[in-house]
């Protein structure tokens, strides 16, 4: 609403913000039909004569009309590309830095079937301690650098481990026969399970009841969970010396990133039993 009536305040007349609104809708349609020729291309695997053919008859007539409302460019048109140049810088510097922990991340991680032998054969030196503690990340590749943590500076392990991956489907909603998937890492006698809980993007993703869900026989015993702790990786980012981006560029990411959902809510964790251990990536 804020943004709808300083537009009209600044305009001030409908025939200067249909300038605006004339290029908004131009460069839509125009990278509408981009982004159709790339799904035609990358998904449907479609020939590139036959894009090119078809693809630049529909460029032309959008190009036309682009340079058609260039001329208005200083009368409202630069509004609309300025807007959609912010969310470019935005969405590419968010894009680029997620690939930079994502690296930094994994190296620190570690590998997850590496993790387990060594708690299995004593070498990490980590206590067993009664209870059922849940740690959430990515995938079953690496460790979770919680899980890490608690090994390594506490020197403790609970007695049942289920690491939990959450994954979105591109459906509404997912059955409960199918909600969750059990691996046990190669070992069936350890107590560390890796569990994928699979939602569709319409449902809240809750984690106690996913894994209420679960059969003992699958998780090597009964798990506790109205007194199972749950582990959260909270990644702290700091500007570093390496050219990986612009220094503006790092000073954005690390803003963007603050902007982010709570996740003790958005996984509807008992926040009483929750635990968020930290750890430092430099981009």
């Amino acid at each position: 609403m804020v943004s709808v009536l300083t537009l009209v305040f600044a305009f001030r007349s409908s025939a200067e913000l249909a300038y605006a609104f004339g290029m908004a809708v131009t460069g839509t349609i125009t990278i509408t039909t981009l982004l159709f020729l790339y799904v035609a291309r990358a998904k449907w695997g479609t020939p590139k004569w036959l894009l090119a053919v078809g693809g630049g008859a529909l460029l032309v007539v959008d190009l036309l009309f682009v340079a058609a409302n260039m001329t208005k460019l200083v009368h409202g048109a630069w509004l609309p590309l300025l807007i959609g140049l912010t969310a470019f810088t935005v969405m590419t510097t968010w894009q680029r830095g997620r690939e930079l922990v994502t690296e930094q991340r994994a190296r620190a991680e570690g590998s997850l079937p590496e993790f387990v032998d060594d708690l299995r054969s004593g070498e990490a030196g980590a206590r067993q301690v009664p209870g059922t503690a849940v740690f959430l990340n990515r995938d079953k590749e690496t460790a979770p650098l919680a899980m890490r943590a608690n090994v390594e500076h506490n020197h403790v392990r609970h007695e049942q481990v289920v690491i939990l991956s959450i994954k979105t489907e591109p459906v509404p909603r997912v059955p409960a026969e199918q909600r969750v998937v059990v691996d046990d890492l190669g070992y069936g006698d350890d107590g560390i399970i890796h569990v994928t809980a699979r939602f569709g993007y319409m449902e809240p993703q809750d984690v106690p009841g996913s894994l209420a869900l679960l059969d003992p026989a699958d998780t090597e015993g009964p798990l506790q969970l109205d007194q199972a702790s749950y582990f959260l990786s909270k990644i702290e980012l700091r500007r570093g010396e390496a050219p990986t981006m612009a220094p503006w560029r790092k000073r954005l990411f690390i803003a963007t990133s603050y902007i982010t959902a709570d996740a003790a809510e958005h996984f509807s964790l008992p926040r009483d039993r929750t635990v968020i251990m930290g750890a430092h990536i430099e981009v």
